[in-house]
């Protein structure tokens, strides 16, 4: 997109925090015309922006008012710092957009002071790594419709492509949405981000027992991973884990994969993620499951003197289990978005949700357009039933694949184990319970 086409729109903007995704959506708004200040707080750099500040005023008197501004510096206190350093220096109708990981709460609690002072405030999640930043990101954005309307034309700049494995119009179009109030795009961001907790959980779980029970080498895994990246499993991230396994060490000449620890770093999104679902009363075991499964892996361990597991376990069965869990991690950040909606009065539609996840973004898959929950789940089960028992049987810890077949399970059942614990509330709390045969609450004396 040249200069010139974007004249009837926004055509400067300030980037601060230069960081790999900073610098990158710098460059990215540079190549498609627009006029970037860029700065770093912690070092005075530039990273291909068009003009580099060595201050925060030098970047404001750079821009003309009224002036956007896109902060990329790390979540919680930063920003907070950040936006006291910035508000003297700026002008009534200015908008600031915190594209950072943030807690969709500060988001609300920053647009709020922001606004007492005149100023324009948008939280816009972001998705897509190094190379989303300099190629095309997704984009969820929060904040008032004026907002949205004076940062679209930037936002197009930046944003990806749908995929074109659908139909219908999502295919080919830019990949950015405005999710609804202040805080709503972190929100969306933050459960995206909970959903690329249980995906990546399950695609390593699936490669871990392809190994201990299926027997394969690493190379053949990476062959298997790269057929499934053409089928239904198609998705960014089963792509990346075909190139991971058949990546060798340089030093060793041994899979790569084999001299990495096993101890995962998180940075909160996920347990954010977890924890709204818990706030919000909606079940999500995948994505907490994931999250604990960090957590788990950070601690230390005491290899146990265990028999050598059998190596019988059909290839078939796991991409079956792995393709049921990618859709229960969906159908769990979908009922978290829905219950959000209804809870902070959010315009969220899960059509244009996964319109934006289309491309771009980490969990971009095939799966967003395909068969409906229940109908792909019943056609999952017997691998996914299969694949479970035979990691318990062996021992092998799959966390959350054994919360997708009991989420499922639970799913299916006419009649739960719920009734055992109304029992004892009541009994210790008299907290009362509901009959099956008539309406009202019930108590009974359990102690007579």
């Amino acid at each position: 997109m040249s200069h010139k086409s974007l004249k009837n729109g926004q055509t400067h903007i300030g980037v601060i925090g230069l960081g790999v995704m900073g610098r990158g959506l710098a460059e990215n708004f540079s190549r498609h015309g627009c006029n970037v200040a860029a700065f770093e707080p912690l070092r005075a750099t530039g990273g291909g922006a068009n003009e580099d500040c060595q201050t925060l005023m030098e970047l404001v008197e750079r821009l003309p008012s009224p002036r956007v501004i896109l902060l990329m510096v790390t979540a919680g206190e930063p920003v907070d710092r950040l936006l006291e350093a910035l508000e003297p220096l700026l002008a009534e109708g200015d908008l600031v957009i915190d594209g950072g990981n943030s807690h969709f709460r500060d988001s609300m609690r920053r647009a709020e002071s922001l606004k007492k002072q005149g100023l324009s405030f948008m939280d816009a999640g972001i998705s897509g790594g190094a190379a989303g930043a300099r190629d095309g990101v997704s984009l969820m954005a929060g904040g008032t419709e004026d907002a949205f309307k004076r940062a679209e034309p930037l936002f197009k700049n930046i944003a990806a492509k749908g995929d074109g494995e659908g139909d219908g119009e999502a295919d080919g179009a830019l990949c950015y949405g405005h999710m609804g109030p202040a805080g709503a795009g972190h929100f969306v961001k933050m459960v995206h981000n909970g959903i690329e907790y249980a995906l990546m959980q399950a695609i390593s779980e699936a490669a871990y027992l392809l190994e201990r029970l299926g027997g394969l080498s690493h190379a053949e895994m990476g062959g298997l991973f790269s057929t499934w990246s053409r089928g239904d499993l198609s998705s960014y991230l089963v792509e990346i884990t075909a190139k991971i396994l058949k990546t060798l060490d340089t030093e060793t000449n041994r899979p790569l994969l084999e001299v990495i620890g096993d101890k995962a770093d998180q940075k909160g999104t996920g347990q954010w993620a977890a924890a709204a679902a818990l706030d919000l009363g909606v079940p999500a075991p995948t994505i907490a499951e994931a999250v604990f499964a960090r957590s788990l892996s950070a601690r230390e361990r005491q290899p146990s003197e265990r028999s050598a597991a059998p190596k019988d376990l059909p290839p078939e069965d796991v991409e079956k289990a792995l393709l049921a869990a990618m859709n229960a991690s969906f159908d769990q950040g979908f009922q978290i978005l829905d219950a959000a909606a209804r809870a902070y009065d959010w315009p969220f539609e899960r059509e244009k949700i996964a319109g934006v996840w289309r491309g771009g973004c980490i969990v971009r898959a095939k799966l967003l357009v395909g068969p409906p929950f229940t109908e792909a789940m019943t056609a999952c089960e017997p691998g996914l039933r299969r694949t479970v028992a035979a990691a318990v049987g062996a021992a092998c810890p799959v966390p959350a694949l054994s919360s997708v077949l009991a989420y499922w399970d639970a799913y299916g059942s006419g009649r739960l184990w719920t009734n055992m614990i109304q029992a004892q509330r009541d009994y210790f709390g008299a907290h009362g319970y509901r009959r099956v045969d008539k309406d009202g609450v019930f108590h009974t004396d359990w102690r007579k």
